[in-house]
């Protein structure tokens, strides 16, 4: 059995000379670009799908409709605040107008189909630039936000919703 270990010359005389190197602790991440430069993800956010491609650019952002053509994301998500969520990560990450978009949105709706994009954006900025990481992941928009719709229950209106109560 090997012997115990109780000071940290003891401890030093087993590890031997470990030194950390400053290359070492460096971020070991690589940009993951394509042929064409572009970096490309996968966004989700309940039921809906975004397939997303940046590249560098003058900050146009095209989302394909249902028909297959692109349209500008201000005509797709008409409302102001989903085309403010689009622009979040740009904003957390200090590049906006830097990068081109486009994106293919499949299912939900378009609060859903809002935040799936948002979520493939931060994704591809990731994986385009990995300094920007730091910044995005403390924003919260790496992580894929989980909470679906809750399903109905048998003897319930809705999920939680009873019939209502009639005493006569």
């Amino acid at each position: 059995m090997a012997e115990e270990i109780k000071s940290l010359e003891g401890l030093e005389a087993v590890a031997g000379d470990v030194s950390v190197t400053p290359e070492a602790m460096e971020d070991p991440r690589e940009p993951v670009r394509d042929s064409l430069g572009r970096s490309y993800a996968t966004g989700k956010r309940k039921d809906a799908v975004a397939r997303v491609w940046i590249k560098p650019g003058s900050g146009k952002m095209l989302v394909r409709d249902a028909k297959g053509n692109y349209i500008d994301y201000t005509k797709y998500f008409a409302r102001p605040v989903l085309q403010m969520i689009l622009r979040q990560p740009f904003e957390v990450a200090g590049v906006t107008e830097q990068f081109d978009v486009m994106a293919t949105v499949k299912g939900g709706g378009l609060s859903g189909q809002a935040g799936a994009v948002k979520h493939g954006i931060s994704k591809a900025l990731q994986l385009y630039d990995p300094s920007l990481r730091g910044a995005l992941k403390a924003a919260g928009f790496l992580t894929r936000d989980s909470r679906v719709v809750e399903r109905k229950k048998y003897g319930k209106r809705k999920a939680r919703r009873s019939f209502q109560f009639s005493k006569r």
